[in-house]
């Protein structure tokens, strides 16, 4: 499937649509804390042609085990795999849990300020670690922000994001 493709499908998707792979995502999340005797409380948004489930601690809860960010690039594809089993279709959902999306946003802020360093104390170009696609998304994305060029290099779990000046 190309980006081309992919864009197409999510320009389709409409919002009802989202929340319903929203729903579906909830109602395995649900399951999983009840299985682990876990509380929380659960949001669910669609934006950007995705559907956005949060998983934050109850009164009393403690997430920590759940929401190391391994764990839940898991539990979000368990979940992806639970939406397509019910829909057919393939799904770009996005589960948070208590925050760790948030955290490994402003750690690849991290990341990328010394990479810009790197590059405005001489060096041609900054590679960044392998990450998941929507981690390169987000690198992408704050890149463009400071008014650099990013790229993708590498394949498989070696996939990376190289940074350079713009031209």
């Amino acid at each position: 499937m190309t980006m081309t493709d992919v864009q197409n499908l999510n320009e389709e998707r409409s919002v009802s649509q989202l929340e319903e792979e929203g729903d579906i995502a909830a109602d395995y999340i649900e399951e999983l804390l009840d299985i682990c005797d876990l509380d929380g409380d659960i949001d669910i948004d669609a934006r950007n042609g995705r559907a956005y489930v949060s998983v934050n601690a109850g009164e009393g809860a403690n997430l920590n085990l759940l929401s190391k960010p391994d764990t839940v690039n898991a539990l979000q594809e368990l979940a992806r795999l639970a939406v397509q089993t019910k829909t057919g279709a393939f799904s770009r959902l996005i589960l948070d849990i208590g925050g760790s999306r948030d955290a490994r946003r402003d750690e690849l802020a991290g990341l990328v300020e010394r990479a810009v360093e790197r590059i405005e104390g001489g060096a041609s170009e900054a590679s960044l670690p392998p990450m998941s696609s929507y981690e390169r998304k987000l690198v992408h994305d704050l890149v463009g922000e400071r008014g650099f060029h990013s790229a993708s290099r590498g394949e498989g779990a070696d996939r990376h994001t190289v940074i350079t000046r713009s031209a």
